[in-house]
């Protein structure tokens, strides 16, 4: 069962994040995650959708989405994104 990061975000810093996207796909990949989602053109047609920024990543299960996040190679650069944006982000199992 594949496990998806989702995450909906606001650039505080532009500049500060630049850095954290030039250097998340390496990690992302190396967890066996893709892209599905990486911004993009959206339109909010119910409730409220408060950011600007989203993102979906697949990766193979729940648990190496997991070990993703808790990794030592994603939290040297982890800050950069807490640091320049403001949002929320979950990981939850696919179907």
């Amino acid at each position: 069962m594949s496990g998806y990061v989702i995450a909906q975000i606001d650039l505080k810093s532009k500049e500060g994040y630049k850095e954290y996207a030039d250097k998340v796909p390496y990690t992302v990949k190396n967890f066996g995650g893709e892209y599905l989602v990486r911004a993009g053109e959206f339109k909010s047609l119910e409730g409220v959708w408060n950011f600007k920024r989203n993102v979906i990543i697949k990766f193979p299960s729940y648990e190496k989405a997991l070990e993703w996040y808790n990794s030592d190679e994603y939290n040297k650069i982890k800050n950069l994104r807490l640091n320049n944006t403001e949002g929320n982000l979950i990981i939850i199992k696919g179907v």
